[in-house]
């Protein structure tokens, strides 16, 4: 059993690799050569079939576990799947939803959304299983009993209409980020305005770190309404600039033959921005 280490998605050190050099390394007895292939294999989008297939066997790793238990080379092979876009993953990943490490759960869910399959609905669904009653945070660790954001998240991308009867109560979850991921998904999910309007007072949360995060979910739904709310936000520019290239290609996936108005609108905030 391994040391604990950091949550971070790369390693403090990131030395040069070659597309086979990280293959190799993904098969080494090295532990950390291993972990940092993974990520490495993801963070250049290597998407060639024989790179998958090692990402996926690496869900099933035993060999890299922390001292509380954690999986860190499946949670690197398992954000790096959902960057490759290879729907082979889906099964693997569907199975990491039942893992123990919470972090390998929420990695999956999150690739499982990139991927925009559907077949992950139902398990994505148990996930909610016992409501915003069973969504405590778990004893002695920084996180919730499940990754309700990334789930909530990835029903929303995944059109799950079936799943809005159980994530509209958590609504009301007391963890404002739980309750920002259930706005954007009901609002993908109904494409009700209520939830885009409560998406936009989100901006004038006092918490910097809040702010950040309504931004983030207004530019995933491309909730226009809120275009001249995210150029006026108390966060800095770079955040708005995230935030309005959301709204504007979903104005743009929409623009046919020319650019809307409402499009050129969402660019000259952008150009006042930089």
């Amino acid at each position: 059993m391994l040391e604990s280490s950091s949550e971070e998605n790369s390693p403090a050190v990131a030395p040069p690799l070659t597309v086979e050099q990280a293959m190799a390394n993904l098969r080494s007895e090295d532990l950390s050569l291993r972990y940092y292939a993974a990520w490495w294999l993801g963070r250049f989008r290597v998407s060639e079939p024989a790179a998958v297939d090692a990402l996926i066997a690496a869900l099933e790793d035993e060999d890299y576990r922390t001292e509380l238990g954690d999986y860190p080379l499946r949670r690197n092979a398992a954000r790096a799947l959902g960057k490759l876009g290879d729907r082979r993953a889906v099964p693997g990943l569907i199975r990491c939803l039942d893992f123990s490490d919470y972090y390998v759960r929420e990695a999956a869910a999150q690739s499982l959304e990139m991927l925009r399959d559907r077949s992950a609905v139902p398990a994505l669904i148990q996930l909610l299983a016992g409501g915003v009653a069973a969504a405590q945070q778990v004893p002695g660790r920084p996180h919730l009993t499940q990754p309700y954001e990334a789930v909530l998240e990835a029903l929303g991308s995944l059109d799950a209409t079936e799943a809005v009867p159980l994530i509209q109560p958590f609504l009301e979850h007391p963890v404002p980020r739980v309750q920002y991921a259930a706005l954007r998904a009901m609002y993908q999910l109904t494409q009700d305005d209520a939830y885009g309007q409560r998406l936009m007072q989100a901006l004038e949360n006092s918490d910097l770190k809040l702010r950040r995060m309504a931004l983030a979910d207004i530019g995933a739904i491309g909730y226009l309404p809120a275009a001249e709310a995210i150029a006026n936000a108390s966060v800095e520019n770079s955040f708005k600039l995230f935030a309005l290239k959301g709204l504007l290609e979903h104005q743009l996936d929409r623009a046919k033959p020319q650019l809307s108005d409402t499009a050129i609108q969402v660019m000259n905030l952008m150009d006042s921005l930089l």
